[in-house]
């Protein structure tokens, strides 16, 4: 079968009329008409009481708020548009999108609704034929925890077959998380140190410096390791740790592979921290006890990575806003030139954002007579920002049934499983200050591997 013949021939949205929709999916969407010619129909679902005029007056409103806004690219759009009003659990609403669809055989549903209505919307789309030779796209949070997840995948099931599905982590669709992969496997030099031989730890860090920003009635109910550890700092431990793929093909059985052997999550392991004023936040519990950041210790046992411990910490109201990694690798066995070397040594350091960077760690001699010498970064690559947007990318992804950059079952269930138990009972949260690092309590984590290594505002290290 050709790769047209495979491509959705029809873009089905439920939760058209959201605050997802307004922010991320008509931004994608236009994105995918300009550059990648989409002419297939769209067709919002939503219970609203709104009509099409309507509907598409909300793509002109989004458009315009995430420009910038092209009234000839958007007369491009406009004609694909449909909409779909009423109500998940009327039947009559599935067979009006079976209307809409006008004959289309392989549509794309996507699902950016709440997870308690997947079974509802699933249960409509099969009965209404709407599932056959479809696929489903659905938004995270996949589950709560283990059990939850395994039921949400259950539900999915019923109508789609797993190559159908595609489970949607907008991280996965940033080009610096790809580009982990990227270097990884592009550059063979790397491939013989990558490893315990050679590797002393390995330390990932997701840092803002706000708060909730109105939304703390959806974080008290997540909190911060369902909201980004679970999903994308677990993803990005396994871009780090997966062997090399056979192909393109094989990205997801590699990562699921390493995920298995991730060691489940220890009480000892994990400090949890809340920030100073985040029960005053609106829709906040007043005596919430929700981790507004955490900081985890992890160990995967497999040959490569036996003993190697991987930090991870996430949170919020800290002093920057930053991701990236830093690969620490072992010091040489014997001084030779008699100095006394502590604190990073030579090291790979991935900048994920805000700005993009690659650059290597290493010492070098001080000029004069001395042989002593510094630390520098030899900066490999600096970028801005991603150009493609994740969900253009990944919209783009699930048209072509390209599920490489789409978790599976078993990687979403392997995720769980690792944080699992320390999700039912969790430890109570250090407090801190806004503005620092976290509890002091993070500190003997990484106490035995000379502390954390605090990202800083621009990509240069001191």
């Amino acid at each position: 079968m050709s790769a047209e013949a495979l491509r959705s021939d029809a873009l089905v949205f439920f939760g058209a009329t959201g605050d997802l929709a307004f922010k991320q999916i008509f931004p994608a969407l236009m994105a995918l008409v300009n550059r990648h010619g989409l002419k297939i129909p769209i067709v919002g679902v939503a219970k609203a009481g709104w009509g099409l005029d309507q509907f598409r007056q909300r793509a002109e409103d989004s458009l315009k708020a995430h420009g910038p806004f092209d009234e000839g690219s958007f007369e491009k759009l406009l004609p694909l548009l449909r909409y779909v009003d009423g109500d998940y659990r009327d039947p009559q609403t599935f067979a009006d999108l079976r209307s809409a669809l006008d004959g289309a055989k392989r549509p794309l549903h996507y699902l950016a609704i709440p997870p308690a209505f997947f079974g509802t919307v699933v249960e409509g789309l099969a009965k209404a034929e709407c599932a056959l030779d479809a696929r489903v796209v659905v938004e995270k949070p996949f589950g709560r925890d283990l059990t939850s997840a395994k039921e949400l995948n259950a539900i999915l099931e019923q109508a789609f077959p797993e190559s159908a599905i595609f489970r949607i982590d907008h991280f996965l669709g940033k080009e610096p998380v790809q580009n982990i992969l990227y270097t990884r496997f592009a550059n063979f030099f790397l491939e013989p140190v990558w490893n315990r031989n050679y590797i002393r730890a390995v330390q990932i860090t997701m840092a803002e410096d706000f708060g909730v920003k109105g939304r703390g009635a959806f974080y008290d109910e997540a909190g911060c390791m369902r909201d980004v550890v679970q999903n994308h700092l677990l993803q990005v431990l396994a871009c780090l740790t997966m062997d090399p793929p056979s192909g393109h093909d094989a990205i997801r059985d590699e990562k699921s592979r390493i995920l298995k052997a991730v060691r489940p999550l220890a009480q000892e392991d994990l400090v949890r921290g809340q920030f100073q004023g985040y029960r005053q936040e609106p829709g906040v519990a007043p005596d919430s006890d929700v981790e507004t950041y955490a900081a985890l210790r992890l160990f995967i046992d497999t040959w490569r990575w036996a003993d190697v411990p991987f930090f991870i910490r996430a949170g919020k109201c800290l002093p920057v806003t930053a991701t990236e990694v830093v690969v620490d690798f072992k010091r040489p066995p014997r001084e030779t030139f008699n100095e006394t070397l502590t604190g990073l040594g030579d090291h790979l350091r991935l900048r994920l954002s805000p700005d993009v960077v690659i650059a290597l760690g290493m010492r070098v001699k001080l000029p004069g007579e001395h042989m002593a010498g510094e630390d520098v970064e030899l900066i490999a690559t600096h970028q801005s920002g991603s150009e493609m947007a994740p969900y253009e990318r990944l919209l783009g992804d699930a048209l072509n049934g390209d599920q490489s950059l789409f978790a599976s079952e078993e990687a979403v269930e392997a995720q769980w499983r690792i944080v699992d138990p320390v999700l039912s009972e969790p430890a109570s949260c250090h407090e801190y200050q806004p503005g620092t690092w976290g509890p002091v309590e993070a500190d003997r984590l990484t106490a035995d591997f000379d502390g954390w290594i605090d990202p800083k505002a621009s990509s240069g290290r001191g």
